[in-house]
């Protein structure tokens, strides 16, 4: 497969808000990743979109799946849009690139999972931040042990989301679109890095609501004890309710330092005297502007599932690996409803 220059061929489904950092991403990587077409919808706002950007429009997605010179599709759809479509890729087998969440619940996001491996085709699942160049460096150390025994974690997103141009948009913050609310959309990735960097969480206590500031059906504020696999314990507090928004910090306490990530800065404070920094200037889509971020991440993401297809290897970021982060949010919103400590 792929094109007559021989670059990676990828198809787009999906053009809404969370498209444009794709999009930017897609431009950078044209070298070695041509977009073959973009299909979504509503017809003025693809042509607008792809007017933007310079990509063809499809005239549906099965066009695109048909093609045989498609080596992927990157799906940008809502989540309840979703297994429709990666079911259909995976007949055609075409892999599959998919934005975060998988899907709603973790029932449906198993199904889609498991599709995939069926069908032997890859499913890359885009969790932007671990491809951070502080959280490399920082995962880098931690795989190394440079600084002794994880002992305890500290998680804090202090987003804001305004009710007027988000909230008030229609399916947003609902179950049957979106599967959940700050948790399973902006939160995500930052539990998602958390595990990756600190390992599974066994249990959690946790109390989720909704403040007065919103009208939604789903939750802006999560606070929560966590239980780690490797005996380390946390907090971690999520809302789109602190206006007007605050970058989001993960704080790891070892036995030998402790490593702060903010946004995409890092600070290590070494027990003997050390501090190291890295950072990058950048914002973190934390404030009203949820696209409020580079697009660096996303193309060194796309780029690695690109060569990941091309050489028969697993992503970074998998199917499998977002389960994970699923059923922790599964947990921590079962722990709420039921009033108690609940098992991962």
């Amino acid at each position: 497969m792929s094109d007559e220059q021989g670059r990676f061929a990828i198809g787009v489904i999906g053009a809404g808000m969370g498209a444009k950092p794709h999009a930017l991403a897609l431009q950078s990587l044209s070298d070695t990743i041509n977009v073959l077409g973009v299909y979504r919808r509503n017809r003025a706002e693809l042509d607008s979109f792809c007017s933007t950007y310079g990509f063809p429009a499809a005239e549906s997605y099965e066009a695109l799946l048909a093609d045989p010179r498609l080596d992927a599709v990157l799906v940008l759809t809502t989540p309840n849009a979703r297994e429709e479509i990666v079911a259909a890729a995976a007949a055609a087998g075409k892999h599959v690139l998919l934005e975060k969440p998988v899907e709603r619940s973790v029932a449906a996001a198993e199904r889609i999972v498991a599709m995939c491996d069926a069908a032997d085709v890859k499913l890359g699942v885009i969790f932007q931040h671990r491809f951070r160049r502080a959280s490399r460096i920082l995962a880098e150390a931690i795989a190394e042990n440079r600084y002794g025994r994880l002992e305890a974690v500290h998680l804090v997103v202090p987003w804001w989301r305004p009710q007027e141009g988000y909230y008030d948009q229609p399916g947003r913050g609902t179950l049957a679109q979106d599967g959940g609310g700050v948790l399973i959309t902006q939160a995500i990735h930052s539990l998602d890095l958390m595990l990756r960097l600190c390992g599974e969480v066994k249990a959690v206590t946790a109390m989720a609501a909704t403040t007065r500031l919103h009208q939604m059906e789903t939750e802006d504020f999560v606070s929560a004890g966590l239980e780690f696999d490797n005996g380390a314990v946390g907090a971690m507090m999520a809302t789109t309710a602190n206006f007007p928004g605050g970058p989001e910090s993960l704080t790891l306490n070892f036995a030998d330092a402790s490593a702060t990530l903010t946004a995409g800065n890092l600070t290590v404070q070494t027990r003997n005297g050390e501090t190291i920094t890295e950072g990058e200037a950048s914002q973190g889509g934390g404030g009203a502007d949820p696209m409020a971020f580079p697009f660096d991440w996303h193309a060194a993401q796309i780029a690695d599932f690109a060569d990941a297809v091309d050489h028969d290897r697993n992503p970074v970021s998998t199917g499998h690996t977002a389960m994970h982060v699923h059923r922790l949010i599964d947990a921590l919103m079962r722990s709420s409803k039921e009033g108690k400590r609940v098992t991962v």
